[in-house]
């Protein structure tokens, strides 16, 4: 048996731990909650010199997918970790993977599937997996999360198929617990051993196609193929958890049970809740109650076999379901045991139940209540549990009245354009088609004049003291007269003001999550202008909003960039903190180089983000919208008048779009009070300045050359602790590189700007 140590850590931390001592050579990944920490770790510890993987952070779950097949089409090993709904945005990928039979190893820290948006645990997002080709671990503890992360790379290279280890979300995840893990990396590779891939996408000696295109009968035994795998997986998994056993001394087989010998009763449940069940098991026994608790620790390839074995004497089996599969009586834990119990012959009542969606606690007297459903004779053999029967009676309160097309509009801001359409437009047609050109002008604007407008968000939001989100999205609104739509991508802005039952917003608001936004509020457009014409919908103006973070602009970019390339009549707005703010603070490509984050340690080994910010205005720019601007809460009446003419633009030509830097203390780490101070110098340095383009003709809207007031961006990042470290000798060059690169920026704006041509 190899030397081992106690480590107390998290699920999380062991599979990160895990990684780190096989050294894979590349994890790509994307950040969401419950998963976020194993890179986060692996960062960490990667500044810290502990290992040499390459981490590379894509713009979106789907990207990271593709990361990781293009890099084990390489023929090394590869690493990922995702949960929920980035699941199912990298789902396409996983399929295209397991049927080139490229092995890799894939964390999955469970949890809930949106919508409604939660970002608490249960079955429903690992579910969706069990027709990918992939095998599935489920680990119910940290150790085995460990142990498992270890077998999973063996297994996947032997079988040539990639493999999940999964477990429960904030539970197994998040817990820390005593853990044993090989005091030497070595004995974890000596365990994996080498690994050379039967063929490669860098073997030009011998060069292959990968991903051919198939007809039938050939994919039909292409899938053939698949099941033979998965049935050598059932005995490979068998023989290299007993070689692992030798190695750490922990044993492992494809299904654990507790009491289950004598027992009439069973409870069948997945994860973590085993070890509750356990507990309620032992109680319930020394009330004389013959039952038991029994688990799987393989999703796939189902262990029919070794299920049946320890369940088949048993009267009852009480089936809990973390997930439902909708309509089917029942999740597919249940579903699959049913049948395989069916095929085998037994004669035993199984009993369903759907339990702990959304995170909901699970807790001794729960699983009591599961099992002494086994002794009622009369009973619903599919039914939730745990479930609120709530007031059919209940009707919500109005906190407040509705904002009337009058008092959205009191002429505070007004934008006129001369000769606005051409006479031969006619009634129906699109007036973005006849538009003559002149620059819209802006009429009023001025803060003391915009108090007059409504608030549209309520007081009483939950952001951190000092964000810039409402202080920007509140500043957007009072330059956009008349009535109004908004549409929030996933993100601080959204989580802070949608609590159900209750909201921020006294306007129409629709959530989405945020690779889809644009596209989403496109519908909503084109539904608005559909119905009008049909006469569904009564004639006037509503301005449609995307808010977003620069999260949301990278995950989200391609439906942006599509919405912007059709010119949808609505604005997109990007509040810009610089990073993954709702999940830790996570690197964006929005993040300045340099700044530390949890995915971009600082250590002997690294200095921060290593590449640049993303210019998402000029990549927007790109596709020919009509309106592009930037704006800053220390340029108030700047900001105001920008998004009236966005405003006149979105309604009358096509897509405008407006990006905000937006302070975040929390994770700049400064103090809220400092702010505006802050962003000013971010626009002083010219890191963000202030411009905008209209119908391609850039003009500067602040020039802090001219007026004297220009300082060097390393005043600007001094002032956050996120990039305080940059001041330090040993990072000049990077300072100088990031001066060079935001004076090139500049000088190529100006030069726009002094140019129409450009």
């Amino acid at each position: 048996m190899e030397e081992q140590q106690i480590l107390f850590e998290s699920g999380n931390e062991l599979a990160a731990y895990a990684a780190k001592q096989i050294n894979y050579h590349v994890m790509g990944y994307y950040p969401i909650t419950p998963s976020t920490q194993i890179a986060e770790f692996l960062d960490q510890m990667k500044a810290d010199g502990k290992h040499d993987i390459s981490l590379i952070a894509a713009e979106g779950e789907h990207s990271a997918a593709g990361i990781c097949y293009g890099a084990a089409a390489g023929g090394g090993r590869v690493f990922n970790a995702t949960s929920a709904n980035g699941l199912l945005y990298a789902i396409e990928q996983l399929p295209v993977q397991s049927g080139t039979r490229f092995p890799m190893v894939m964390n999955i820290a469970c949890r809930t599937v949106s919508g409604p948006l939660s970002i608490k645990g249960d079955h429903s997002d690992i579910m969706y997996t069990l027709n990918t080709g992939w095998l599935i671990l489920f680990a119910n503890t940290p150790q085995e999360v460990y142990d498992f992360n270890i077998c999973a790379l063996r297994i996947a290279e032997q079988v040539k198929l990639p493999v999940i280890v999964g477990f429960d979300g904030f539970f197994t995840s998040h817990q820390k617990r005593n853990s044993m893990v090989f005091k030497e990396d070595g004995a974890v590779k000596k365990f994996i051993g080498d690994y050379e891939a039967p063929y490669s996408a860098l073997d030009l000696e011998h060069p292959v196609t990968i991903g051919s295109y198939m007809n039938e009968p050939d994919i039909l035994n292409n899938k053939y193929q698949l099941h033979l795998a998965m049935e050598q997986a059932q005995g490979d998994i068998t023989e290299i958890f007993k070689e692992y056993e030798e190695i750490s001394g922990r044993s492992y087989g494809k299904v654990q049970g507790y009491q289950t010998q004598d027992a009439e009763i069973l409870l069948y449940i997945l994860g973590s809740a085993y070890h509750t069940a356990r507990v309620a098991v032992d109680k319930l026994r020394k009330e004389g109650k013959k039952v038991g608790v029994f688990t799987t620790k393989i999703l796939r390839p189902y262990p029919a076999d070794a299920l049946y074995e320890m369940c088949k004497n048993a009267k009852v089996i009480i089936a809990a379901d973390r997930q439902d599969s909708y309509g089917a009586g029942g999740g597919n834990l249940s579903l699959e045991l049913k049948a395989m119990l069916q095929e085998k012959g037994a004669v035993c009542k199984v009993i369903t139940r759907i339990y702990g969606l959304g995170g909901k606690d699970f807790y001794e007297e729960d699983a009591k209540q599961l099992l002494l459903l086994g002794y009622e004779e009369q009973i619903k053999t599919f039914d939730y549990t745990g479930i609120y029967p709530g007031n059919a009676a209940f009707r919500a309160p109005r906190y407040f009245d509705t904002i009337s097309e009058q008092r959205a509009a009191p002429g505070c801001t007004t934008v006129e354009r001369k000769g606005q359409t051409d006479e031969k437009a006619e009634d129906g047609q699109d007036k973005k088609d006849f538009l003559i050109c002149g620059k819209p002008m802006v009429k009023g604007g001025r803060i003391n004049e915009v108090t007059a407008m409504p608030k549209r968000l309520a007081p009483g939001h939950g952001a951190c003291p000092g964000c810039g989100i409402p202080v920007n999205v509140n500043l957007l609104l009072k330059g956009i007269e008349g009535n109004v739509v908004l549409l929030f991508h996933t993100g601080c802005g959204m989580v802070v003001t949608t609590a159900y039952p209750k909201t921020t917003f006294k306007i129409p608001y629709i959530h989405n999550l945020f690779q889809n936004g644009a596209a989403t509020l496109s519908g909503l457009v084109e539904m608005f202008h559909q119905r009008q014409k049909r006469g569904e919908y009564p004639k006037g103006e509503i301005t449609f909003i995307m808010v977003s973070g620069d999260g949301g602009m990278d995950i989200g970019m391609g439906s942006a960039l599509g919405t912007a390339i059709r010119n949808e009549r609505l604005i997109i707005f990007e509040y810009d903190n610089g990073g993954y703010m709702n999940t830790g603070y996570q690197l964006s490509y929005s993040t300045p180089k340099g700044a530390k984050s949890s995915t971009s340690h600082v250590g002997e080994n690294q200095y921060g983000k290593k590449f640049f910010h993303k210019d998402s205005p000029m990549l927007m720019a790109a596709t020919n919208l009509p309106y592009v601007a930037t704006v800053a809460e220390s340029n108030p009446a700047d900001f105001i008048k920008k998004a009236a003419k966005a405003k006149f633009y979105a309604n009358e030509c096509g897509t405008a779009y407006i990006k905000a830097l937006s302070a975040c203390p929390l994770n700049w780490n400064d103090k809220p009070n400092t702010e505006r101070s802050v962003i000013a110098a971010a626009v002083d340095s010219c890191y963000f300045p202030l411009f905008e383009i209209e119908e391609g003709i850039t003009g500067l809207s602040y020039d802090p050359e001219k007026m004297n007031k220009k300082i060097p961006v390393l005043d600007w990042l001094t002032m956050m602790g996120r990039t305080k470290h940059l001041r330090k000798e040993e990072y000049k060059d990077i300072v100088e590189e990031i001066q060079m690169e935001v004076d090139r920026r500049w000088e190529r704006l100006r030069a726009r700007a002094e140019n129409p041509l450009l």
